[in-house]
């Protein structure tokens, strides 16, 4: 019964093209209308893969009546049409689905039952830095570096696009994932070999992947693991998810942004509560929205902790596909299959009002200009509010937005020679203006007003202070080319926007170096300088470790504060110079109407730009041409290598199931507190030279300026397993002060985490991690779970978990493990210097209690963390690799 729902099948006719497709409206069920759009293509992939054994007729039937099964944790499985990776991510993917071949054939079976069976496309975007910045030359000097430092990556990635089918490249320097993934990659509606239609859905291994959801292909981040595993033809198993309607009515007023606008939803639905729920948007106010503006809302979708943000397709999401060069036959196909299966929308039609758990609503006439920072992307300060908020924070008590200085420390100003230039810098200096990242730099209507900034500054003699490092890194080459086409981006370059490479760079933390006697006075001067970015993160550490104070703003409000040079000045009532007259210049003479960046963008954002950009995407430049890499099946692991390592995990596998370990006497690794992210679990950001990770390249004789980023040694265990909570920020409440330290219990040392771990291995101690509320908030990162589990982690207790790391940590064999509500170490008079045994029986089921035992004496009760049936499968096969590796052996 390969196809139970053979019935359903019908044709659709289009021109010379027969197509088939699975008729839903052949369910000929009522409750069909009123399912969320969503829902409807997670019931679409439900019938087509219907098979009673991955995906069952009770399945289908949980889907349809979603209604009900909303409320009771009702698990589905779910195929997604691709997988769509980046090169961080993409690395130990492809390392692993290496490691699995040899194991493999080390099982003596055929190494090529490794392959992936759906479409894969990685798109290398993380490698690139701002080294260079300011002047013409630098996005060609930045990609040269960018070779230098990672040819052994791109030659691996390489060789695994020849190695492995359905595995598509793009190479560097072609723009950031998902905004390639949006313009290009993005199929909207798939035709299979014989001819089936069928949604575009995609699962990606970065948690921004959720920004095609703005043009209605269902879409959201999943570990590398679970990624890896959908590759190899494993459905995802998830909980069906209730859903949130977000109406949107009237339409922005004139000097408000989709940032502003985006900034405002995440503020919105992080208090209301969305994460594992689906957001869907509706309601006359979205057709006022462009893809791009609904894009840029669908990609913060993991600040505001929702699974997807999504847009079902309608006639905008159609002319969308045309102008980014998308052939006639195309939407054609796209708009009638969509609309013979009720899938495409009319979102100002009243009637159109799914059955949604819950409504919000949001006037968009109420929107005002704002930002988000310091420290969190979803602390949302209006425009106003943005001065008076950061100096009372400089000598506020440590929290979200205060950083802890004295009194007399407040109003320290420090002169500074930048480049044989004075100049002066206190305290909420922007010493970072990026404009950066898929989230804004997608978005023509910004990345215009942003060049309108610049000419109306320019126009009036305005400059940017020497001490701003500004550069400008697009998400594609459509940027440039309707920027040059417009003459904005001689504008830009006026004001030192140059561009800095085609990739994530300042958003991820490849803002690279600041000026050394900049750097230098912050150190020296405790001083709280700030960094204005059009990036989604802003997380302590990630964005530059030198500067504190990170908000995220809309492009043009970037180059704004670059040219008022601090956060700390009110942007309102800012002079900003005077002009030639003697008149003063404030912000309203630089700023640009809604209706001034609608006739640029009718005019320079054209189809032909799409074309000529991805033409030739998968080429590459010359170098990228010039890489040479082995063609085999099976990859030759070098030994030498400090980047590329064939992973330990599958190291003496057996086919049979692996005895199961108790969790006795286990010590704390670390004691932790709320909201410790992946970024504190696995950085990704410089490798500091005092840490494992460095005492380890230094031995294997890398200079210190050739460590690059922990990011982008992802390939090699060695220096991940180093570079697990190495982060300077981190807080654990074993250690004296803040920092990448823990307290060895036995002998009573204070060590660096690493090496706490090692000597609890050697002992053969096994050890677990205490946790606060949203413990692996944050990207989604596989490293957050593969490292601790190299450190010898059996268990992590926290009081709630982030859903991308939590089922990372069962995709390792880790076990997850939450205090019953109220309760946390601290409740429970837990200082972490104390031994616990987990008492995990052997029958045990999805979200059953378990008891855990303290050597003090006292015990109490935790939820296991494992949801469904299947999670605990991968559990006893020690992770989810290792069962697909059995599971595809004796298939």
């Amino acid at each position: 019964s390969r196809m139970a729902y053979e019935k359903l099948v019908k044709d659709l006719p289009l021109g010379d093209n027969k197509y088939k497709y699975f008729d839903l409206l052949g369910l000929d069920d009522d409750r069909y209308d009123k399912l969320p759009i969503s829902i409807r293509y997670l019931l679409e992939a439900a019938v087509r893969h219907c098979d009673d054994f991955h995906v069952k007729k009770a399945d289908v039937e949980t889907i349809l009546d979603w209604q009900k099964s909303q409320h009771n944790q009702a698990e589905i499985p779910f195929k997604p049409a691709r997988v769509i990776l980046q090169d961080f991510t993409g690395v130990p993917a492809v390392v692993d689905l290496a490691a699995m071949r040899d194991a493999v054939s080390e099982l003596g079976a055929d190494p090529s039952k490794i392959n992936p069976v759906c479409p894969v496309d990685l798109v290398i975007d993380h490698s690139v830095q701002v080294d260079h910045y300011g002047n013409l030359d630098a996005l060609a000097k930045n990609q040269q570096i960018e070779f230098e430092r990672n040819s052994e990556r791109f030659n691996f990635l390489k060789w695994g696009s020849k190695a492995f089918d359905n595995l598509l490249i793009v190479p560097p320097g072609s723009g950031i994932v998902h905004q390639v993934n949006l313009e290009y990659l993005s199929r909207t509606v798939f035709a299979d070999s014989n001819g089936v239609l069928y949604p575009d859905s995609v699962v990606g291994t970065d948690s921004h992947t959720t920004m095609i959801d703005g043009s209605g292909v269902l879409g959201w981040g999943v570990g590398g693991i679970e990624a890896e595993a959908v590759m190899l033809g494993q459905p995802i198993s998830m909980v069906i998810p209730e859903v949130v309607g977000y109406e949107l009515v009237g339409e922005l007023p004139s000097m408000a942004t989709s940032t502003d606008l985006v900034l405002t939803i995440t503020k919105n639905l992080r208090a209301l509560g969305v994460v594992g729920k689906f957001v869907e948007f509706f309601g006359k106010g979205v057709s006022s929205l462009s893809i791009a503006d609904r894009a840029t809302i669908a990609n913060m979708c993991p600040e505001y902790g929702a699974t997807v943000g999504f847009f079902p397709v309608d006639s905008r999401t159609i002319k969308y596909l045309s102008q980014t060069g998308r052939d006639a036959a195309y939407l054609e196909r796209t708009e009638q299959y969509l609309k013979a299966n009720k899938l495409f929308v009319d979102y100002s039609d009243p009637n159109f009002r799914p059955a949604y758990t819950t409504i919000l609503t949001l006037d968009l006439a109420t929107v005002v200009p704002c930002l988000s920072g310091p420290k969190r992307p979803h602390d949302r300060v209006v425009l106003t509010d943005v001065a008076r908020e950061f100096t009372e924070g400089v000598i506020a008590p440590v929290s979200f937005k205060g950083f802890g200085l004295k009194a007399e420390e407040a109003n320290k100003e420090v002169a500074v020679e930048v480049d044989g230039v004075q100049t002066k810098i206190k305290h909420g200096s922007v010493l970072i203006s990026a404009i950066t990242s898929c989230t804004n730099t997608s978005n023509p209507s910004v990345m215009l007003a942003a060049g309108l900034v610049a000419r109306k500054a320019v126009a009036l003699g305005l400059n940017v202070a020497p001490y701003v490092k500004t550069s400008l890194s697009p998400g594609s080459g459509v940027v440039t080319k309707y920027l040059e086409a417009s003459g904005l981006l001689e504008d830009l370059r006026k004001l030192r926007y140059h561009i800095a490479g085609y990739g994530c760079m300042t958003c991820i933390g490849n803002s690279g170096p600041l000026h050394e006697n900049l750097a230098k006075a912050i150190d020296e001067n405790n001083l709280v300088v700030a960094g204005v970015l059009s990036g989604n993160r802003n997380f302590e550490g990630r964005i530059h470790p030198h500067v504190r104070a990170n908000y995220l703003a809309s492009p043009p409000l970037v180059v704004a504060y670059a040219l008022a040079g601090s956060v700390a000045v009110d942007l309102e009532s800012h002079v900003f110079g005077h002009d030639a007259a003697g008149k003063p210049i404030t912000f309203k003479d630089i700023w640009p109407t809604r209706e001034e960046v609608a006739k640029f963008e009718e005019e320079f954002v054209k189809p032909q730009f799409f074309n000529e950009v991805y033409a030739n995407i998968e080429k590459g430049s010359a170098e990228w041409q010039a890489l040479e890499c082995p063609n085999t099946k099976i990859y030759p692991w070098s030994k030498e290598s400090t980047y590329i390592k064939k992973v330990p995990f599958f190291d003496n596998m057996s086919l049979d199931l692996p005895k199961k370990k108790p969790i006795d006497n286990a010590y704390v690794l670390l004691n932790l507190g709320d909201s410790v992210t992946t970024d504190h679990i696995s950085p990704a950001g410089s490798i500091s030279k005092t840490s494992p990770a460095a005492r380890f390249l230094t031995s294997r004789n890398i200079a210190q300026r050739d460590f690059n980023t922990y990011g982008a040694r992802r390939g090699n265990d060695e220096v991940m397993a180093r570079g697990t909570f190495a982060n300077i920020r981190l807080v654990n409440k074993l250690a004296s002060k803040v920092g990448p330290r823990t307290l060895h219990i036995p002998s009573g040392e204070e060590l660096d985490v690493y090496d706490a771990a090692e000597r609890y291995a050697n002992a053969a101690q096994p050890v677990i991690i205490l946790a606060g509320k949203e413990y692996g908030c944050g990207s989604s990162r596989d490293w957050a779970a593969k490292g601790p589990y190299l450190q010898g982690v059996r268990a992590v207790i926290a009081e709630s978990f982030e859903r991308i790391h939590r089922s990372n940590l069962i995709g390792m064999g880790i076990v997850p493990l939450q205090f019953e509500d109220g309760q946390n170490a601290d409740s429970l008079g837990l200082t972490g210097k104390e031994q616990f045994t987990i008492e995990i029986p052997d029958d045990l089921k999805p979200g059953q209690k378990v008891n855990v035992k303290v050597s003090n004496g006292s015990s109490f009760t935790v939820l296991s963390r494992f949801d469904t049936e299947v999670e605990l499968t991968y559990n006893h096969h020690g992770g989810i690799l290792h069962y697909m590796i059995r599971k595809l052996i004796s298939e």
